[in-house]
């Protein structure tokens, strides 16, 4: 019995390799020993994901192992872009191949164009300007098309720029005086998954293991930590409009700074060079080498940057700058009926409240609350930490009733795990409350265009991953 049972264990735990060895026969031996420093396994609703080498080998390996969903990611989000605009999702790809590729770092497009060899070799077909304009689409989607839409006579709502919730800690604020950081990621359920984690030994520069969607070179959702010391975040900067069409893509400016940099004022140097305004964020980051936290507010003429070493940052989508507040937003920071003053008024609230207790068992329940601020109560709603727009009957009339978005998940990190690589992690809301799209559809049948790119999100634990170490 003791026997089957350890047969059992030896084929769970190389199953990845051998089905890799079964169907790379027909691969070059160059092809086939890339593959074999690269392997994924899923674990609670998360995709692990571990790729090393140069930027082809670990671009080709992403998407072998990967092609399946990325070709599902691509597919929903083409059908949602199509939905929204009117507009063949050819035509954003073509706008992608003019606007973003030319300016891609060659490192980053030599990565990409790896994934669509991997991709190849499993099976499928794609081109650079689509994965391109895949891994720039929040860009493209929410930046520069909202610019020109007018212009086109295009009836289209405009995105969402209220998403994430973040803080990060330090010194006196946390329970051993180390960095604590928590986020989750708000969203529209119906956007491709972000439940890839990607652990990424590069030829050269730091090694990263970050959450992403499957075929992003960066990490999209913006969580991240590095063998220099440095752990990161963001949450975007709410109601944000200018764009530079000139300027570099973010997700490229995102990777190449998460890859090279050895400090916090390195990585902003990073973003701040050829800022195009996209996706424009409040980063919040730390250097365990030093116990420096800092918020980079980057929006595209203004720059906020805070930095120190005892205290606490947090994000809500509210620029805390008031330039970037006042000349390059359409946000207010005292409606408290919305959603990011609601839990802007919230992280102050329980900063203030648990003032050196914060560790990451309590950053996960920060992540999950569920007071609102504007009702003043324990309530599930828009204007919770852990979202739930779903949920919300939108009274105040800011927002569509119950739209089907909010949180997607729940990270937590501190200085003692980012040393070992590693974080804590929970797929679907933070809180752990499960979504059944059937059921939601059923319930309300104006949102029925999203049949077939709606999907479950069942109530995960939290998990605990860890970065490998280069297995070559």
């Amino acid at each position: 019995m003791k026997f089957r049972y350890l047969l059992f264990y030896l084929i769970i735990s190389f199953l990845p390799f051998l089905l890799i060895a079964k169907t790379t026969n027909h691969f070059s031996p160059e092809q086939k020993s890339w593959l074999a420093k690269a392997y994924k396994y899923e674990k609670n609703g998360w995709t692990f994901v571990h790729i090393e080498g140069t930027p082809e080998e670990r671009g080709f390996q992403h998407g072998y192992l990967l092609e399946k969903e990325i070709k599902k990611s691509i597919h929903t989000l083409s059908a949602g872009w199509k939905y929204q605009t009117g507009i063949n999702w050819s035509w954003l790809v073509n706008k992608a191949g003019e606007i973003l590729t030319p300016k891609v770092d060659s490192e980053n497009i030599e990565e990409i164009k790896g994934i669509d060899e991997g991709m190849e070799a499993a099976g499928d077909t794609i081109s650079l300007n689509e994965l391109v304009a895949y891994n720039g689409y929040i860009e493209l989607m929410s930046y520069w098309f909202p610019s020109v839409k007018d212009s086109l006579k295009i009836n289209s709502p405009d995105p969402k720029k209220e998403s994430c919730s973040s803080f990060i800690a330090t010194g006196s604020m946390t329970k051993d005086g180390g960095i604590v950081l928590g986020h989750n990621t708000m969203d529209d359920y119906w956007h491709p998954p972000c439940n890839i984690i990607l652990d990424i030994v590069p030829e050269h520069g730091h090694h990263i293991m970050m959450q992403a969607n499957a075929g992003f070179i960066h990490s999209g959702t913006d969580f991240f930590i590095t063998d220099a010391g440095l752990v990161g975040s963001e949450t975007t900067i709410g109601g944000f409009y200018p764009f530079d069409a000139n300027g570099i893509p973010e997700f490229s400016r995102m990777r190449h700074a998460t890859q090279y940099a050895n400090s916090i004022d390195e990585w902003c140097d990073m973003m701040k060079k050829g800022n195009n305004g996209g996706y424009a964020n409040a980063w919040l980051l730390g250097d365990i080498k030093t116990n420096e936290i800092a918020r980079l507010e980057l929006g595209l003429k203004y720059v906020g940057f805070e930095k120190k070493k005892d205290g606490y940052l947090f994000g809500s989508n509210v620029a805390e700058d008031l330039n970037i507040l006042r000349f390059e937003t359409k946000s207010s920071e005292t409606n408290i009926k919305l959603s990011s003053v609601a839990r802007r008024v919230r992280w102050n609230q329980l900063m203030k409240k648990y003032a050196g207790k914060i560790d990451v068992n309590l950053a996960e329940k920060l992540e999950a609350d569920h007071y609102d601020t504007y009702l003043n109560k324990e309530k599930p709603s828009s204007r919770t930490l852990c979202a739930h727009w779903d949920l919300d009957p939108q009274y105040s009339g800011l927002d569509k009733p119950y739209d089907p978005s909010g949180t997607l998940d729940g990270k937590v990190v501190d200085s003692k795990m980012a040393k070992q690589m590693s974080f804590a992690a929970r797929w679907g809301a933070a809180c752990g409350t499960a979504f059944n799209a059937k059921k939601f559809l059923n319930e309300h049948p104006q949102y029925d265009w999203m049949k077939g790119l709606l999907f479950d999100r069942p109530s995960e634990p939290w998990t605990i991953f860890k970065a490998e170490k280069n297995i070559k």
